[in-house]
Parts: structure tokens; C-alpha cells; sequence
């Protein structure tokens, strides 16, 4: 039995955050039923990315990858009759799960107290840019203007020196938000069943780059200021840099605890007598001499191509980690034996997608495809007690797809 069997999910969400966060959901177990209008689907399903897409065919894979294992159903809830079938969706659910504006919200009649009338006991989730509360709670956000930009992701990975922030791949900030919404749901349903009482859960992108650049923000608070972005050579631990290797590869070292490590190091490259030169003797002598402890180690590292480093360096016993490629990583064996990435039928083709970032029992649930857009709209229906004369005349009137 899966964690979340038994539980039921209406989603009114569209692209990335909320609705990865759907697809955890439904890893787990649960029924997630996926709302879309008849006439304008999930616009995911036809977002082409830049490098990603096959000319300007839209990137199918992450549609698959953020809505996986759920039923679509194409209902317009702006109608009267569409309305009526929302509310007899929500009655029966679990949780109402959604990222619609606080505008568009009040407007579909699909705020905390609309939905508290159609069910008091949902737990009510919504995933929004900027939060609940403040100036900005009604702006749209993505993860490029709110987690990369405004959320201080961007100027933390930009190094010092550079002339522009260093440009964002899709998704960097939507899907740590829907493992953080995955999770605060679960919390919200455990609640309920405590307490009786159904929490509203807020999860904002905002909040999750403040959460994930944390170090940095409340350095900076505690200075009164941006903080410094000291350059490579001036790292006072060498042993925690990533060095290029002779066939322009990089390996990462983070061998904080130094003084453990650093002479290890120095026999696994063939060059014990590094540490014994009293400019490198321990951290303190390194931190004082960082920039020659950092010009000798690139020089090692640069004679040695990265088969020979990953030898020198299996038993080193610390922490350290080839800079693998994306490509890389989908083949990488420890990836693979753990069930990190896992593939799909999408009814054309295998397509491979990524786990979410929990087991239950040291065991990966199988997953499912994507629904197409109102594939289950029948189904979903039939399970509300509506004949067929019904759902053809709501077709026919536009109300359902």
C-alpha cells in the first residue's frame, strides 16, 4: 500500500511548481485529478525551452515529469454548471491544491471560503510567488523572477567580477517549491487528523530561495550589506576548490576538516612532501599561504587526466566528486541503483523522468504517464454519479471537454 492511497487531490494549477508538487502526490498514492479548461490547456504542455526542445517541438518530458500518475479532467469552473461540478469534485477531496492569483481565485469562487462551504475538512494548499501577505502577495511569479532573481539565487551563484548573473535553467526554484508543497501537505493532512481541524498551507518561491540562500541572506543581514565574493585563490581552504585536471575536467574537494585530510591528499596525487612543507603544514599555515597551497595543487591536478585523479583519489576517504555533466549523471550507476531517474510510456515512447526525492522501505513506487489534456474528463464524471446523457450535454454546451 503507498503512503498516500486513499487520499484525494483536486489540482487547479498550471506549469511547474504546484503541479510537480501534484505529482509527488501522486507518486505517493493519492488520486490527483488535474483540472484543465476544455479549450486552454496546462500551457506546460506546449512550452518549448531553449536547448532543451527538439526544434520547436514543446519539451514533452517535463510535462511528464510534473504531472505523472494524475487524471485529467477539461472542466470550465467559470461556468454556472462547471462551478456546480468543481464543487461536487471538492466535496469528495482531500485536498484543494492550486496557484491561481488571489484575482483569479475570488473570481472562480475558489478561495479558503469558497472552498470551506464546498468542504470544510480540505486541507486548502496554495503555491504563490510572493506569499500570502505584503504589497506584492497578488504579483505572478516564476522561478526565474522570484526564486532566481528576487530570491538572491542569482546574485549567490553569480561570482564576483561578472558583468551580468549567471543565466538560470529551467526549474531550479518550481521543483524544490513542490517538494517543500509535497511535504507541507503531508504535515497538513497529518494535522487534521490530529487536530479535526483542516490548516490553509502556504508555500511561496519566495520563501524558498530566502530558505535555500539562507547562509548568504542572513550574512549579509547580519553585516548590513552585500557580502564579499572573495576569488578562487583566496579560498582559506584549498582543500575545499574544484581543480581542473589535464583534459579540462574538474574534480571537487571538500575536505573541510583539513587537517584530517590534506597529507592523504597529497600521498593520493604522489606528492607527499607537499604537506610537509611548513607553508602547508596544517589549515593555519595553509589559510596564511592559500594562494601558493591553491597555484601548487592546480599544478598537480592539471598534469593528471581525470581516469588517472578518480584512481589516485578512490581511497582517499574523504569527500570529493568528478563535476559530472547532466548527460553524465543520467547514466551515473549510483543514480541509476537507487532508482533516481525511472522511465514512462507516454503511449509514443519510453521517456525518462526523474524520482521524486523520497522512499518509502528502500522501495520506488512505479510510476505512470501523464494524463493527455481531459483524458479521464468520462471517468471522473461517471464517479460523481452523472450519466451520460449529462456529460454529453455539458460537452455539447461547452462546460466539460
Amino acid at each position: 500500500m503507498k503512503v498516500f492511497e486513499g487520499i484525494r487531490v483536486v489540482e487547479l494549477a498550471s506549469y511547474l511548481f504546484v503541479p510537480a508538487a501534484g505529482a509527488i502526490l501522486a507518486d505517493w498514492g493519492a488520486d490527483v485529478i488535474k483540472i484543465e479548461h476544455p479549450e486552454r490547456p496546462d500551457p506546460q504542455r506546449n512550452l518549448v525551452i531553449s536547448d532543451m526542445s527538439v526544434g520547436d517541438e514543446p519539451f514533452t518530458p517535463l510535462m511528464q515529469q510534473t504531472n505523472r500518475g494524475k487524471r485529467s479532467i477539461g472542466l470550465d469552473g467559470s461556468t454556472d454548471d462547471g462551478h456546480e461540478l468543481l464543487c461536487r469534485l471538492v466535496a469528495r477531496a482531500d485536498v484543494f491544491l492550486t496557484n491561481l492569483l488571489p484575482e483569479s481565485r475570488r473570481r472562480l469562487r475558489v478561495d479558503v471560503d469558497d472552498v470551506r462551504v464546498m468542504n470544510p475538512s480540505v486541507v486548502y494548499v496554495r503555491g504563490s510567488g510572493y506569499g500570502p501577505l505584503g504589497g506584492d502577495r497578488d504579483m505572478p511569479g516564476f522561478d526565474g523572477t522570484t526564486f532566481w532573481a528576487r530570491g538572491g539565487a542569482a546574485d549567490n551563484l553569480t561570482p564576483g567580477g561578472a558583468d551580468q548573473p549567471t543565466p538560470m535553467r529551467p526549474a531550479l526554484g518550481d521543483l524544490p517549491g513542490a517538494a517543500t508543497l509535497a511535504g507541507a501537505v503531508a504535515a497538513g493532512l497529518l494535522h487534521r487528523e490530529r487536530t479535526g481541524i483542516a490548516p490553509v498551507v502556504d508555500v511561496s518561491l519566495l520563501n524558498v530561495a530566502v530558505w535555500g540562500n539562507s547562509p548568504a541572506i542572513i550574512a549579509a543581514a547580519q553585516r548590513g550589506g552585500p557580502i564579499h565574493k572573495s576569488l578562487r585563490e583566496d579560498n582559506p581552504n584549498p582543500a575545499s576548490l574544484a581543480y581542473r585536471t589535464a583534459d579540462d575536467r574538474f574534480v571537487k574537494l571538500s575536505l573541510f576538516q583539513s587537517d584530517r585530510y590534506f597529507g592523504r591528499l597529497c600521498e593520493c596525487l604522489g606528492v607527499p612532501e607537499l604537506a610537509d612543507e611548513p607553508r602547508f603544514a596544517d589549515s593555519a599555515a595553509r589559510a596564511a599561504n592559500r594562494r601558493e597551497c591553491t597555484a601548487a595543487l592546480d599544478g598537480i591536478f592539471g598534469r593528471l587526466a581525470l581516469c588517472e585523479v578518480e584512481k589516485r583519489l578512490a581511497d582517499l576517504g574523504g569527500p570529493w566528486s568528478v563535476v559530472r555533466n547532466t548527460y553524465e549523471v543520467s547514466q551515473d550507476p549510483q543514480v541509476l541503483a537507487n532508482g533516481y531517474l525511472t522511465d514512462v510510456d507516454d503511449g509514443t515512447q519510453n521517456v525518462t523522468i526523474a524520482a521524486s526525492p523520497w522512499q518509502f522501505g528502500e522501495t520506488r513506487y512505479p510510476l505512470s504517464p501523464a494524463p493527455e489534456h481531459g483524458a479521464d474528463t468520462d471517468e471522473i464524471l461517471l464517479e460523481l454519479g452523472l450519466g451520460y446523457d449529462e456529460i454529453i450535454d455539458y460537452k455539447v454546451a461547452g462546460v466539460i471537454l
